[in-house]
């Protein structure tokens, strides 16, 4: 059988890496042999250790702080006070969504595990020690904790700090068409309702956050290794913050044991950290232990929803409401574009065809550790697929039609493509039905039903689960998006030597996605360069083009096209210089894989390799020498990868223990890079999806006190709990926008899978009459909901004497 020339140019890409190569993760080679660089590691002359006195109380007023024992520990060089950081004007700090934060309390706490002092000692156990010689005299303050406290007309104001504030209220935001989602609702045969809880969780990365600061005075360069997805926001906020000018510092960001989000805020100890260095003039190096990585970063969900679906009678949904009030903790610290107040969780429905929608969201103040990070989904979007798919099934259950004929008939169609959603996003290409068809062929959907129904009238509960989702990637244009400011555009600079080989440097800043592996296989596909002749640097400021860092499944659909776009510059002027050394003009020189040739001459041709030689050795006159580039990409807009997932399960009705059968996903990601990698990011993301469905969990008692601070009560899958997944590929849409047609993949399946195991669960439970059972749907909440037929809430507590 013959190959076309096409053909064996594809096959050659593959063996040269490019894309579609299921190319060996690159970084794994030092990271499984214990080689990897993280913050920790980072070991420098005269080095001192800093550890945080954390409150143990959740709202208090500090009447006084004495720190006379700590200082009279040898070994410690400084103590540092909310007070002492107010004299340099340090006391509090900017967030990233244009509120303040205090960097150590001064005039009261406001969450359990607030950052109260730091002990600068010799090593970390005198730092220790010292922390818990400091005496804090605390004045209980009345605890909220949830948003319905906080909003009560006698709730004690927690950000009494901030001038104008009366209440706990942080802001109020609607999207949509009000007037006419209440026309809709006015002609709607039903109207279907839905009330849940998203609960708080915590991405509870491996490796906790970190620095190392080290100011040298003679040169008055600030030097600062950090754990953070965005070293380039950091730099910036550094300068606000420490008032030092900005090419005067470097952030450098080494390996990351797992970001998920939870790395992308600016913490205290980082502040703390730098301050202590200026001062000493010594390297301060602190390093978060898992409680405290718990207890007080970023948190993720936190979200109410009251949902409404205007539905005629045969299936069509006219219209939907939400309401959504967000607990955003102590501060409103989350990391998102600043034109959306509570992200993109009005990207619900988005691959439905509904005519109308409204949706209201207001944040609320709470004595929590500051909440919203964007944990592996794009700003909160996993909140909104969450939702939408809720809100879906019991709409299906309403009507008594089939839960995957319902889908069905109100997704948007192939051809409606671009459609613009009732919330005003723009969605640009997508094969739904084709992926719900292959994920209900796979599981086996109608045998499955009438098994479901034989087995109901043995005493088994069976149930089936579906979620299918869009998920807005890659925020975002210019346009619209920013953050402090600054728009959301990426960058790359790539650098070809003589030899051909090549190294390219972004503004990303990988933290488990493979972006050494795969940004070497764009340029591969782009200039045939062997992606082993290539290498990626990432995470320090003073090398990497400036970038917005990697977040929200932001690499390849800014970053990736940014390395796409850099490579095509470099083509354009190697075919310049392949004009040169062939004798002919430029329009009559072709390009195939990592070859120009004269287009009347096939078999006369340069490899790129040539060219780049070329371009130090042998350049036409008037062009300069060298072949670098750098491209800076703003996407025209968001990508919007679709996934549909199929759960099956069996609950136990004595006990509510609920197992997983099976697990299908269909995820159509447009072009995949490296399937290898796509594969292990769907896996990843539907590990936790099972982990929030079923047992991850943070939560606060009537007392403020933090349920879920240690792995004894915060529980994580081990290989032995996470089921097993069948992945399918066949659907593949390309972006129409995108330099290579990539969506992204990284964040998909954390966004769509919970919905997928709570549908399931619920489904099981559907002649029961119950409606809802907040995440995570642990045994005693199934339980509870079949012994006593009625919705089981995830709220956390209030007293009630």
């Amino acid at each position: 059988m013959t190959t076309t020339a096409d053909e064996s140019r594809a096959l050659d890409e593959i063996k040269i890496g490019g894309l579609g190569s299921s190319r060996k993760r690159v970084e794994d080679d030092r990271f499984i042999r214990g080689k990897g660089n993280y913050t920790d590691d980072v070991v420098l002359p005269g080095m001192l250790h800093m550890e945080i006195l954390r409150s143990p109380l959740p709202h208090a007023r500090i009447r006084s702080i004495d720190t006379s024992k700590a200082w009279a520990i040898p070994g410690v060089h400084l103590v540092l006070t909310g007070e002492m950081m107010a004299t340099r004007n340090l006391a509090w700090m900017p967030t990233l969504s244009y509120d303040t934060q205090a960097v150590l309390a001064t005039d009261k706490v406001r969450f359990q595990g607030q950052e109260v002092a730091c002990v600068i000692a010799d090593d970390p156990y005198i730092a220790k020690d010292a922390c818990e010689l400091i005496e804090v005299d605390y004045e209980p303050l009345p605890v909220i904790v949830n948003p319905w406290q906080g909003l009560a007309p006698d709730a004690p104001v927690i950000r009494d700090d901030k001038v104008n504030q009366a209440d706990n209220v942080v802001y109020n935001w609607e999207v949509g068409d009000k007037a006419g989602t209440d026309r809709a609702f006015e002609q709607a045969d039903v109207v279907s309702r839905l009330e849940c809880h998203y609960p708080r969780s915590h991405p509870s990365p491996i490796e906790c956050c970190g620095s190392v600061a080290d100011f040298n005075r003679a040169t008055s360069k600030l030097t600062v290794y950090m754990t953070t997805q965005a070293p380039h926001i950091v730099r910036a906020a550094v300068a606000m913050v420490a008032e030092l000018p900005e090419q005067m510092i470097r952030i450098i960001s080494p390996d990351i044991g797992g970001g998920f989000g939870n790395k992308v805020p600016i913490y205290p100890g980082y502040v703390c950290s730098i301050l202590a260095s200026i001062l000493l003039e010594r390297p301060v190096k602190w390093i978060e232990d898992k409680t405290g990585n718990l207890i007080s970063t970023g948190f993720a969900r936190d979200v109410y929803l009251k949902g409404e679906m205007a539905l005629r009678r045969d299936g069509k949904i006219l219209a939907f409401r939400m309401h959504t009030d967000a607990d955003h903790g102590a501060f409103f610290a989350d990391a998102q574009p600043s034109k959306f107040k509570i992200g993109l969780i009005h990207s619900a429905f988005a691959a439905y065809d509904v005519p109308v929608a409204h949706l209201t969201a207001r944040g609320v103040y709470t004595n929590k550790a500051p909440g919203g990070v964007a944990y592996r989904c794009s700003f909160r979007v996993t909140e909104a697929m969450f939702f939408q798919e809720r809100m879906v099934q019991a709409a299906a259950d309403d009507l008594g039609i089939d839960q995957a004929a319902f889908r069905r008939m109100n997704f948007v169609q192939d051809h409606d493509f671009p459609h613009r959603t009732p919330l005003g996003f723009l969605t640009d290409s997508g094969q739904y039905a084709k992926c719900l068809d292959v994920g209900l062929s796979a599981i086996g959907y109608d045998e499955f039903r009438q098994e479901q129904a034989a087995a109901r009238k043995r005493g088994r509960l069976l149930g089936l689960g579906i979620s299918t989702m869009t998920e807005p990637l890659g925020a975002g244009n210019s346009r619209e998006y920013d953050i402090l400011g600054i728009k959301m555009f990426d960058s790359a600079e790539l650098k070809v030597h003589m030899s051909g080989k090549a190294i390219l440097r972004t503004g990303a800043k990988s933290q488990g996605q493979g972006h050494e592996t795969t940004w070497a296989q764009i340029v591969a596909h782009e200039l045939g360069i062997p992606a082993d002749d290539i290498v990626v640097e990432e995470g320090d400021t003073d090398t990497a083009p400036f970038g917005m860092g990697t977040y929200a499944s932001r690499s390849t659909p800014v970053a990736g096209a940014a390395v796409a776009m850099v490579s095509r510059k470099i083509r354009a002027k190697a075919r310049k210089l392949a004009a040169h050394l062939l004798e002919v003009s430029e329009e009559d020189v072709e390009w195939e894989l990592g070859r120009f040739y004269v287009r009347s001459s096939p078999q006369r041709g340069v490899s790129i390799q040539e060219c780049a030689m070329a371009a130090y050795s042998n350049m036409p006159d008037g062009m300069e020498p060298g072949l670098e580039n750098t491209a800076y990409y703003d996407p025209p807009n968001l990508t919007w990868p679709f996934a549909v997932y199929i759960v099956t399960v069996e609950v136990d009705p004595e006990t509510g223990v609920w197992d997983v059968l099976r697990m299908v996903a269909v995820d159509d990601c447009g072009v995949r890079i490296n399937p290898m990698i796509v594969e292990g990011q769907i896996m990843g993301g539907l590990t936790e999806a099972y982990a929030m469905a079923s047992m991850q969990f943070i939560t606060f008692d009537a007392d403020g006190n933090c349920v879920g601070s240690n792995y004894m009560d915060y529980l994580l899958p081990t290989a032995w709990e996470t089921p097993g997944f069948e992945l399918h590929s066949e659907v593949v849409t390309p972006c129409p926008h995108h330099p290579i047609g990539a969506k992204g993949i990284g964040e998909c399946a954390a966004v769509g899978g919970p919905a997928a195991f709570v549908n399931a669960v619920m489904n099981a439970l559907s002649e029961t009459g119950v409606r809802n059972i907040d995440m995570p749907l642990l045994p005693d909440r199934v339980w509870e909901a079949l012994t006593y037929r009625r919705d089981v809430s995830g709220f956390p507590p209030v007293r009630q004497d």
